[in-house]
Protein backbone atom coordinates (compact mmCIF):
# COMPACT_ATOMS: atom_id res chain seq x y z
CA UNK A 1 0.00 0.00 0.00
CA UNK A 2 1.50 3.60 -0.91
CA UNK A 3 1.75 6.08 1.95
CA UNK A 4 0.19 9.04 1.86
CA UNK A 5 2.62 11.63 0.31
CA UNK A 6 3.51 13.76 3.68
CA UNK A 7 3.40 17.92 2.61
CA UNK A 8 1.31 18.01 -0.66
CA UNK A 9 1.08 21.42 -0.59
CA UNK A 10 4.58 22.28 -0.76
CA UNK A 11 5.51 19.72 -2.94
CA UNK A 12 2.85 21.56 -5.77
CA UNK A 13 3.94 24.79 -4.48
CA UNK A 14 7.43 24.22 -5.06
CA UNK A 15 6.85 23.20 -8.62
CA UNK A 16 4.63 25.79 -9.70
CA UNK A 17 7.50 28.03 -8.36
CA UNK A 18 9.84 27.06 -10.51
CA UNK A 19 7.71 26.98 -13.48
CA UNK A 20 7.05 30.85 -12.34
CA UNK A 21 11.05 31.60 -12.48
CA UNK A 22 11.58 29.82 -15.77
CA UNK A 23 12.03 32.78 -17.92
CA UNK A 24 15.27 33.56 -15.90
CA UNK A 25 16.92 30.22 -17.29
CA UNK A 26 15.40 31.57 -20.91
CA UNK A 27 17.13 34.64 -20.41
CA UNK A 28 20.55 32.88 -19.19
CA UNK A 29 20.62 31.18 -22.62
CA UNK A 30 19.30 34.34 -24.88
CA UNK A 31 22.09 33.38 -26.86
CA UNK A 32 20.40 30.56 -28.25
CA UNK A 33 17.85 30.58 -30.61
CA UNK A 34 14.26 29.80 -29.73
CA UNK A 35 14.62 26.68 -32.07
CA UNK A 36 18.16 25.04 -30.85
CA UNK A 37 16.70 25.63 -27.25
CA UNK A 38 13.24 23.60 -27.77
CA UNK A 39 15.75 20.92 -29.54
CA UNK A 40 17.90 20.78 -26.39
CA UNK A 41 15.36 20.52 -23.80
CA UNK A 42 13.59 17.82 -25.42
CA UNK A 43 16.53 15.96 -25.94
CA UNK A 44 18.03 16.63 -22.47
CA UNK A 45 14.66 15.65 -20.95
CA UNK A 46 14.95 12.37 -22.95
CA UNK A 47 18.50 11.51 -21.44
CA UNK A 48 17.17 12.85 -17.54
CA UNK A 49 13.64 10.93 -17.80
CA UNK A 50 15.47 7.51 -18.96
CA UNK A 51 18.45 8.04 -16.62
CA UNK A 52 15.44 8.60 -13.77
CA UNK A 53 13.18 5.01 -15.42
CA UNK A 54 16.60 2.77 -15.17
CA UNK A 55 17.11 3.76 -11.41
CA UNK A 56 13.50 3.28 -10.66
CA UNK A 57 13.51 -0.03 -13.21
CA UNK A 58 9.99 1.41 -14.78
CA UNK A 59 9.88 0.33 -18.28
CA UNK A 60 7.77 -2.07 -18.32
CA UNK A 61 4.84 0.50 -19.58
CA UNK A 62 6.89 0.67 -22.51
CA UNK A 63 5.90 -3.00 -23.40
CA UNK A 64 2.41 -2.40 -23.09
CA UNK A 65 2.11 0.57 -25.23
CA UNK A 66 4.38 -0.27 -27.95
CA UNK A 67 0.92 -2.61 -29.14
CA UNK A 68 -1.31 0.35 -28.71
CA UNK A 69 -0.87 2.16 -32.36
CA UNK A 70 -3.77 4.63 -30.63
CA UNK A 71 -2.29 5.56 -27.39
CA UNK A 72 0.72 6.32 -29.30
CA UNK A 73 -1.02 8.42 -31.85
CA UNK A 74 -2.49 10.63 -29.03
CA UNK A 75 0.32 10.96 -27.06
CA UNK A 76 2.01 11.96 -30.74
CA UNK A 77 -0.19 14.79 -30.82
CA UNK A 78 0.41 15.66 -27.00
CA UNK A 79 3.77 15.98 -27.58
CA UNK A 80 3.35 18.08 -30.96
CA UNK A 81 1.43 20.76 -29.09
CA UNK A 82 3.79 20.30 -25.50
CA UNK A 83 6.75 21.44 -28.46
CA UNK A 84 4.62 24.50 -29.69
CA UNK A 85 4.10 25.44 -26.14
CA UNK A 86 7.43 25.30 -25.11
CA UNK A 87 8.76 26.97 -28.29
CA UNK A 88 6.02 30.03 -27.86
CA UNK A 89 7.22 30.22 -24.36
CA UNK A 90 10.69 30.58 -25.11
CA UNK A 91 10.31 32.68 -27.71
CA UNK A 92 8.05 34.98 -25.36
CA UNK A 93 10.96 35.44 -22.86
CA UNK A 94 14.01 35.92 -25.16
CA UNK A 95 11.81 38.68 -27.27
CA UNK A 96 10.55 40.66 -23.81
CA UNK A 97 7.30 39.45 -23.58
CA UNK A 98 7.18 37.76 -19.92
CA UNK A 99 4.02 39.71 -19.17
CA UNK A 100 1.90 38.76 -22.39
CA UNK A 101 3.19 35.04 -21.23
CA UNK A 102 2.11 35.12 -17.37
CA UNK A 103 -1.15 36.26 -18.98
CA UNK A 104 -1.34 33.26 -20.87
CA UNK A 105 -0.93 31.05 -17.61
CA UNK A 106 -3.70 32.99 -16.48
CA UNK A 107 -5.89 32.79 -18.81
CA UNK A 108 -5.32 28.90 -18.77
CA UNK A 109 -7.91 27.43 -15.99
CA UNK A 110 -10.21 29.13 -17.98
CA UNK A 111 -10.03 28.10 -21.04
CA UNK A 112 -9.57 24.95 -19.70
CA UNK A 113 -13.29 25.60 -18.40
CA UNK A 114 -14.58 25.97 -22.26
CA UNK A 115 -12.71 23.33 -23.02
CA UNK A 116 -15.05 20.86 -20.63
CA UNK A 117 -18.00 22.95 -22.16
CA UNK A 118 -17.20 22.19 -25.44
CA UNK A 119 -15.28 18.64 -25.87
CA UNK A 120 -16.57 17.03 -22.71
CA UNK A 121 -20.34 18.51 -22.60
CA UNK A 122 -20.35 19.86 -19.10
CA UNK A 123 -22.36 22.48 -18.10
CA UNK A 124 -21.37 25.70 -16.96
CA UNK A 125 -22.49 27.63 -13.58
CA UNK A 126 -23.37 30.80 -13.53
CA UNK A 127 -20.10 31.98 -11.56
CA UNK A 128 -18.52 30.11 -14.58
CA UNK A 129 -20.35 32.30 -17.41
CA UNK A 130 -19.72 35.41 -15.51
CA UNK A 131 -16.03 34.34 -15.39
CA UNK A 132 -15.66 33.67 -18.96
CA UNK A 133 -17.33 36.54 -19.66
CA UNK A 134 -15.29 38.64 -17.46
CA UNK A 135 -11.83 37.32 -18.84
CA UNK A 136 -13.00 37.74 -22.74
CA UNK A 137 -13.37 41.45 -21.80
CA UNK A 138 -9.68 41.58 -20.41
CA UNK A 139 -8.42 39.70 -23.21
CA UNK A 140 -10.42 42.05 -25.74
CA UNK A 141 -9.17 45.42 -23.98
CA UNK A 142 -5.82 44.11 -23.89
CA UNK A 143 -5.76 43.43 -27.01
CA UNK A 144 -7.04 46.66 -27.94
CA UNK A 145 -4.71 48.44 -26.17
CA UNK A 146 -1.54 47.07 -28.45
CA UNK A 147 -3.58 47.09 -31.31
CA UNK A 148 -3.34 43.22 -31.78
CA UNK A 149 -5.09 40.14 -30.10
CA UNK A 150 -2.61 38.41 -27.43
CA UNK A 151 -1.91 35.98 -29.77
CA UNK A 152 1.43 34.59 -27.46
CA UNK A 153 -0.99 34.46 -24.25
CA UNK A 154 -4.12 32.89 -26.28
CA UNK A 155 -1.26 30.26 -27.95
CA UNK A 156 0.12 29.20 -24.74
CA UNK A 157 -3.50 29.53 -22.33
CA UNK A 158 -5.00 27.21 -25.90
CA UNK A 159 -2.29 24.89 -26.21
CA UNK A 160 -1.50 23.89 -23.32
CA UNK A 161 -5.17 23.67 -22.37
CA UNK A 162 -5.68 21.12 -24.98
CA UNK A 163 -2.51 19.26 -23.65
CA UNK A 164 -3.99 18.75 -20.32
CA UNK A 165 -7.05 17.94 -22.05
CA UNK A 166 -5.32 15.16 -24.00
CA UNK A 167 -3.32 13.96 -20.84
CA UNK A 168 -6.24 13.70 -18.66
CA UNK A 169 -7.82 11.36 -20.12
CA UNK A 170 -4.79 8.91 -20.81
CA UNK A 171 -3.60 6.14 -18.87
CA UNK A 172 0.22 6.81 -18.17
CA UNK A 173 1.50 8.72 -15.04
CA UNK A 174 3.25 12.38 -15.31
CA UNK A 175 7.16 10.82 -15.37
CA UNK A 176 6.15 7.76 -17.84
CA UNK A 177 3.88 10.38 -20.55
CA UNK A 178 6.36 12.70 -20.41
CA UNK A 179 8.88 10.42 -21.19
CA UNK A 180 6.72 8.87 -23.66
CA UNK A 181 6.41 12.41 -25.52
CA UNK A 182 10.29 13.17 -25.44
CA UNK A 183 10.60 9.75 -27.04
CA UNK A 184 8.30 10.04 -29.93
CA UNK A 185 9.95 13.80 -30.96
CA UNK A 186 13.45 12.31 -30.71
CA UNK A 187 13.27 11.04 -34.65
CA UNK A 188 12.75 14.90 -35.06
CA UNK A 189 14.35 16.11 -32.38
CA UNK A 190 18.40 14.23 -32.00
CA UNK A 191 18.70 14.53 -36.00
CA UNK A 192 18.33 17.98 -36.01
CA UNK A 193 19.68 18.79 -33.19
CA UNK A 194 23.08 16.90 -34.36
CA UNK A 195 22.89 19.09 -38.01
CA UNK A 196 22.44 22.01 -35.56
CA UNK A 197 25.31 21.09 -33.61
CA UNK A 198 27.82 19.94 -36.21
CA UNK A 199 26.79 21.73 -39.35
CA UNK A 200 25.80 25.42 -37.75
CA UNK A 201 26.46 27.34 -35.35
CA UNK A 202 25.30 24.92 -32.46
CA UNK A 203 25.67 25.72 -28.58
CA UNK A 204 27.44 22.27 -27.58
CA UNK A 205 29.60 23.05 -30.24
CA UNK A 206 30.53 26.73 -30.04
CA UNK A 207 29.25 27.97 -26.59
CA UNK A 208 31.64 28.23 -24.02
CA UNK A 209 31.66 25.92 -20.73
CA UNK A 210 28.91 28.11 -18.94
CA UNK A 211 26.09 28.10 -21.82
CA UNK A 212 26.93 23.94 -22.15
CA UNK A 213 26.20 23.80 -18.37
CA UNK A 214 23.04 25.98 -18.92
CA UNK A 215 22.04 23.87 -21.62
CA UNK A 216 22.73 20.54 -19.86
CA UNK A 217 20.11 21.73 -17.01
CA UNK A 218 17.27 21.48 -19.51
CA UNK A 219 16.53 18.36 -18.95
CA UNK A 220 16.32 18.16 -14.92
CA UNK A 221 14.51 21.59 -14.53
CA UNK A 222 12.29 20.08 -16.85
CA UNK A 223 11.30 17.27 -15.09
CA UNK A 224 11.70 18.03 -11.71
CA UNK A 225 8.50 20.48 -11.27
CA UNK A 226 6.47 18.17 -13.08
CA UNK A 227 7.41 15.74 -10.89
CA UNK A 228 6.99 17.60 -7.87
CA UNK A 229 3.97 18.51 -9.34
CA UNK A 230 2.72 14.92 -9.87
CA UNK A 231 3.36 14.20 -5.57
CA UNK A 232 1.93 16.84 -4.59
CA UNK A 233 -1.07 16.70 -7.15
CA UNK A 234 -2.19 13.26 -5.39
CA UNK A 235 -2.59 14.77 -2.03
CA UNK A 236 -4.56 17.58 -2.69
CA UNK A 237 -7.78 18.37 -3.73
CA UNK A 238 -8.63 19.99 -6.57
CA UNK A 239 -9.97 23.53 -5.56
CA UNK A 240 -6.66 23.81 -3.61
CA UNK A 241 -4.65 22.76 -6.39
CA UNK A 242 -6.32 25.34 -8.86
CA UNK A 243 -5.80 28.24 -6.01
CA UNK A 244 -1.87 27.23 -5.94
CA UNK A 245 -1.38 27.28 -9.73
CA UNK A 246 -1.55 30.90 -10.04
CA UNK A 247 2.14 31.07 -8.11
CA UNK A 248 3.64 30.27 -11.38
CA UNK A 249 1.79 33.43 -13.78
CA UNK A 250 2.04 35.58 -10.81
CA UNK A 251 6.14 34.92 -10.34
CA UNK A 252 6.24 35.60 -13.96
CA UNK A 253 3.98 38.86 -14.36
CA UNK A 254 6.82 40.05 -11.12
CA UNK A 255 9.81 39.04 -13.17
CA UNK A 256 8.47 40.63 -16.49
CA UNK A 257 7.36 43.56 -14.27
CA UNK A 258 10.90 44.39 -11.81
CA UNK A 259 13.29 42.18 -13.03
CA UNK A 260 12.77 42.77 -17.18
CA UNK A 261 11.21 46.03 -16.96
CA UNK A 262 8.81 45.30 -19.29
CA UNK A 263 5.49 48.11 -19.70
CA UNK A 264 2.95 47.68 -17.65
CA UNK A 265 1.38 51.11 -17.25
CA UNK A 266 -2.32 51.21 -15.42
CA UNK A 267 -4.36 50.68 -18.31
CA UNK A 268 -2.66 47.20 -18.81
CA UNK A 269 -3.55 46.81 -15.03
CA UNK A 270 -7.18 46.86 -15.99
CA UNK A 271 -7.16 44.12 -18.27
CA UNK A 272 -5.63 41.98 -15.90
CA UNK A 273 -7.86 42.89 -13.01
CA UNK A 274 -10.64 41.46 -15.19
CA UNK A 275 -9.00 38.42 -15.90
CA UNK A 276 -7.87 38.20 -12.14
CA UNK A 277 -11.66 38.75 -11.15
CA UNK A 278 -12.80 36.16 -13.24
CA UNK A 279 -10.07 33.53 -11.65
CA UNK A 280 -11.39 34.71 -8.46
CA UNK A 281 -14.66 33.67 -9.56
CA UNK A 282 -13.97 30.04 -10.54
CA UNK A 283 -11.71 29.77 -7.61
CA UNK A 284 -14.58 30.61 -5.01
CA UNK A 285 -16.84 28.35 -6.84
CA UNK A 286 -14.56 25.68 -7.30
CA UNK A 287 -13.88 25.46 -3.69
CA UNK A 288 -17.69 25.62 -2.71
CA UNK A 289 -18.55 23.00 -4.61
CA UNK A 290 -15.72 20.80 -3.84
CA UNK A 291 -16.84 21.84 -0.11
CA UNK A 292 -20.68 20.88 -1.44
CA UNK A 293 -19.54 17.59 -2.93
CA UNK A 294 -20.01 13.62 -1.08
CA UNK A 295 -16.70 12.26 1.04
CA UNK A 296 -15.59 9.54 -0.93
CA UNK A 297 -16.91 6.14 0.11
Amino acid sequence: MRRPMRHPALLAALAFIMWGLFPLYFRQVAAVPALEVLLQRSAWSLVFLFALLAWLRRFAWLRAVAGQPRLLLRFAGSALLLALNWLVYIVAVQRGHVVEASLGYFINPLVNVLLGVLVLHEKLRKPQWVAVALAAVGVCWLGWLVGRPPWIALTLACSFGVYGLMRKTASLGALEGLALETLLLAPIVVPALAWWTWAGPGALAQGDPALIGWMLLAGPLTALPLLLFAAGARGLPLATLGMIQYLSPTLQLALGIWVFHEPFDGRRLIGFLFIWAALALVSVDALRVSRQAPPPT
